[in-house]
């Protein structure tokens, strides 16, 4: 009985995970995009974006350690 719930658990915040990688994505283009379109970039900016894309690849790697598919 016990066990059952690890199954259930594991499954659930898979989902949760993937959610996040997906939303952290579309945040990581959306950030690059505005690199790419500015002009001079501020350090704010910069800073924000690699921050986006370091968090990007975090979850990726940890989608990745989990063997969850990232395609839906």
């Amino acid at each position: 009985m016990l066990f059952r719930r690890k199954g259930k658990l594991r499954k659930e915040f898979d989902e949760k995970l993937l959610v996040q990688f997906h939303d952290m994505k579309q945040n990581w283009l959306k950030e690059k995009s505005i690199l790419e379109k500015s002009f001079d970039p501020s350090d704010e900016v910069l800073c924000a974006a690699k921050l986006t894309e370091a968090k990007y690849f975090f979850l990726f790697k940890e989608a990745k350690e989990r063997n969850i598919s990232l395609m839906k």
